[in-house]
């Protein structure tokens, strides 16, 4: 099966299926929502993000940093 197909077929499944519903968990972010989850729910979210965590860390450095340039560009700019 090809990449594609198998994206497609994926994008189909819906939040119903135990796969549905991983996919759900792992990716709430609802504060309210998160509070009524079982421990099991927050283990899946939990190793999930950990998995994740070094990936989304150089993301949210990569945003700062971009901000931070454009802070600066922009005191530049006001200066000169």
């Amino acid at each position: 099966m090809q990449w594609e197909e198998f994206k497609q077929l994926l994008s189909g499944i819906g939040p119903d299926t135990p796969l549905g519903r991983i996919v759900q968990i792992r990716s709430e972010t609802d504060p309210d929502r998160l509070k009524s989850y079982s421990p099991a729910m927050n283990r899946i979210r939990a190793e999930w993000r950990l998995r994740h965590a070094p990936e989304r860390a150089r993301q949210e450095t990569d945003r700062f940093l971009k901000q931070m340039e454009a802070a600066f560009l922009s005191m530049a700019k006001s200066s000169g």
